[in-house]
């Protein structure tokens, strides 16, 4: 077995706590529904479908690779599963999700297949992938949105109730299947030989290879791993939605992007953790929220997750042509 300790991933997320921490403060001392219980709840449960992908996203992210395409992955697959019950009535549940899991994958190991056999950039593969698809999606369907769906997919459902001063309230069912999935990816991660094997490519694929480590096989699983929360996280957006939207999910790709950078993931691969990833899940989820108790405009918010975005890729080789200098003294 290959020896991986020199490729044990660092994260600090302790500034990005402080900030956290400094944006509660600040937006409870300017709005008196921030803090609340609900909004707080509501605040958690509306992300959490960003939360799943950015949880597949960042897999992706630590093997060096981007991909583009899971919101128009997630876009198909609603509506496939979708389609099967109004025109065939396919109302299993079990199988239904695991339809749309299989088919998930399926399509992000068709972009890993892409980027490895014609050793094309990956956002060129992925952004080319999500264009096909999401217009494939749009010229077949028409854009038509879809109501119709069996009741095991739409019926919401209490899950994790509890009292607070005399209140009632309770933890959604998207809120309880995005903290398994960061659960299940931190086990993966930290705990499992793939998992140290997936920050050793994204370390340095090169060498990777040279102690052994199947590249290829790797960079498969990256990509399937994140069709797959790209598959859940679309059957959940239609749980809390109720309706298949074609379009509803494609657009917020830099939400997501900017999440897991947020949280200490490199864009050149190799950092980051799956605590990270949650903390800047919320980061993005506080601002837009707090900025929109207090009246400031939504557009604003597309400023702040560019702003972030280009900053994590200036810091990100700024911090890689530093220790390229180093190496060469």
């Amino acid at each position: 077995m290959p020896d991986l300790s020199c490729f044990k991933p660092q994260s600090s997320q302790g500034w990005l706590a402080w900030v956290l921490l400094a944006f509660i403060l600040f937006f409870s001392l300017a709005s008196d529904q921030f803090l609340s219980v609900q909004n707080l709840l509501d605040l958690a449960e509306s992300y959490a479908v960003t939360g799943i992908f950015a949880l597949g996203l960042f897999v992706v992210l630590v093997t060096g690779g981007i991909d583009i395409s899971f919101a128009a992955v997630a876009s198909v697959v609603q509506y496939l599963i979708a389609s099967l019950f109004i025109h065939f009535q396919f109302d299993s549940a079990l199988l239904s999700i695991g339809l749309a899991i299989l088919c998930g994958t399926l399509f992000g190991m068709i972009n890993a297949l892409l980027i490895t056999s014609l050793r094309v950039v990956s956002i060129i593969i992925t952004i080319s992938m999500q264009s096909l698809l999401f217009g494939l999606l749009m010229w077949l369907t028409g854009g038509r949105s879809l109501y119709d769906l069996p009741e095991w997919w739409i019926t919401l459902r209490q899950v994790l109730p509890f009292t607070l001063n005399g209140q009632s309230y309770q933890i959604g069912l998207p809120l309880v299947i995005m903290l398994a999935i960061a659960v299940i990816s931190g086990l993966l991660l930290n705990k499992t030989h793939l998992g140290r094997q997936l920050y050793a490519v994204g370390g340095d694929a090169e060498s990777a290879r040279r102690v052994g480590i199947r590249v290829t096989s790797i960079t498969l699983f990256a990509y399937g791993w994140l069709g797959a929360m790209a598959a859940i996280g679309g059957l959940v957006q239609v749980y809390r939605m109720g309706e298949v939207v074609p379009n509803a999910l494609v657009g917020g790709e830099l939400d997501v992007l900017a999440a897991t950078v947020l949280g200490g993931a490199s864009l050149m691969g190799g950092k980051g953790t799956v605590t990270g990833t949650l903390m800047g899940v919320f980061l993005i989820a506080i601002l837009k929220n707090g900025l929109n108790l207090i009246g400031v405009s939504n557009y604003f918010m597309n400023i702040v997750v560019g702003g972030v975005i280009m900053i994590a890729i200036a810091v990100t080789h700024y911090k890689k042509r530093k220790e390229t200098d180093v190496s060469f003294v």
